[in-house]
């Protein structure tokens, strides 16, 4: 077995470990490793063919391949290291990660470790759809990858359940190519993709949404044949004698996806029970002292441009704890309050600018993101005029505004009084 000593190891290839490796490299770590299990550096971005990307950071609506292409040719002008087709099998606590590559089993000791493995989609045995289990069933995002990587049609007559982004994207991808989407069916009261996908990938198309609808059942012996969906009640149960027959070839599932944090497990790293991700302090670091986490394997990000920045912050935090460098302790306990669903960083210290991101439970209109100290003290207010679940909020607090706090609650409101 190959053993060897790296002072910064990067677990995934795509936009954030990339990010993260520049950002370290720009900081002063030479030794770095970028450890990626495709063939290829750039992630999901590869597959992900329409544009959009960039406009925060480069001002310019970018393809996938585009935007990654900028950050893989910066790594490659700085020199940093990278070894594709290579699987990280195992994390310690210590840092000790246990790679498979075409160079065999090999061993690196880590000064420290960026956590960028990204995230999976929910399969059908994770939402337990009954029927027969015929071909033409798909993740979205392996249709994505069929269609545009492989160049490979995956059917002619399409129905998608879940109205997360790639299944959005995929509605208007598979219409260009000549199929007919007969139905996006999402089991919530409202689309879970971005409101600008909505329009762009279904509206445009005359694609119909149906909202409050499940798939109940499957059919089919070798192929599909048709879905049955039905309406659910609040509970998400389906209602008996709403049920529909759509005929269709080919299921899409565009159903949420999870954070790939098998590895985070082995290394006894806290993991929040609702994002599926590390529980991080201010610095991004995770419970594990020295192993640092971005990205959609913290928690699943809307925009790649966030997940660049967030990445930015976590190669300088690990390049200060490589030198060495102090850190306040992160001892104030960040609680996730009324109507939100989620807040990152866990923890903060209260001496230092922090930025938050956190998504909220329900869509609406005219509402306050208040954060309040543990005596219910109010330390600030945010306006928002409209939220909703599929957009993730940032913003940025003051260290002024956090000092002394002793423990910092955020929640969302209803806007009383205009401002």
């Amino acid at each position: 077995m190959i053993s060897k000593d790296v002072d910064l190891a990067i677990i995934g290839g795509g936009p954030a470990g990339l990010s993260a490796a520049i950002a370290a490299k720009k900081s002063g770590i030479n030794n770095i490793l970028i450890i990626e299990r495709n063939e290829m550096l750039g992630g999901i971005l590869n597959q992900c063919i329409h544009d959009g990307f960039g406009i925060e950071i480069f001002n310019e609506r970018l393809t996938g391949p585009e935007y990654a292409q900028r950050y893989i040719d910066k790594v490659k002008e700085l020199g940093i290291e990278y070894s594709i087709n290579s699987m990280v099998l195992d994390m310690s606590s210590d840092k000790i990660l246990s790679v498979i590559s075409p160079k065999g089993l090999m061993k690196f000791n880590a000064k420290a470790v960026i956590l960028a493995m990204g995230c999976r989609e929910r399969t059908r045995g994770n939402i337990c759809i009954p029927g027969f289990r015929p071909a033409g069933i798909y993740t979205a995002g392996c249709a994505q990858n069929l269609i545009n990587i492989r160049n490979y049609m995956i059917g002619k007559d399409i129905v998608i359940l879940g109205s997360g982004d790639i299944g959005l994207i995929m509605a208007r991808r598979l219409t260009l190519e000549g199929a007919k989407v007969h139905a996006i069916v999402e089991i919530l009261p409202y689309s879970s993709g971005l409101p600008r996908n909505t329009r762009q990938c279904l509206e445009d198309y005359g694609i119909p949404l149906y909202l409050k609808h499940t798939v109940i059942s499957i059919n089919g012996l070798k192929r599909v044949e048709s879905v049955t969906i039905a309406d659910v009640d609040d509970k998400f149960n389906p209602i008996e004698g709403t049920e529909k027959n759509i005929k269709c070839d080919t299921l899409l599932l565009s159903v949420g996806l999870i954070p790939e944090n098998e590895l985070s497990l082995n290394a006894n790293i806290g993991i929040d029970p609702i994002t599926g991700g590390p529980i991080v302090n201010e610095n991004l670091e995770t419970s594990v002292e020295g192993i640092f986490a971005c990205g959609n394997v913290l928690h699943v990000h809307d925009v790649v441009d966030y997940v660049t920045i967030e990445a930015e912050k976590a190669g300088i935090s690990a390049s200060n704890y490589i030198k060495g460098e102090k850190c306040y302790k992160s001892n104030i306990k960040v609680i996730a309050g009324d109507g939100v669903r989620y807040v990152i960083p866990h923890r903060i210290s209260g001496r230092k600018d922090v930025c938050f991101s956190l998504r909220v439970n329900h869509p609406g209109r005219n509402k306050i993101i208040v954060l309040k100290d543990k005596d219910g003290r109010i330390i600030k207010e945010i306006y928002k005029i409209k939220v909703n679940p599929a957009e993730m909020i940032q913003f940025v607090v003051n260290k002024r505004d956090l000092n002394k706090i002793r423990e910092l609650m955020i929640e969302l409101k209803n806007q009383t009084t205009p401002h």
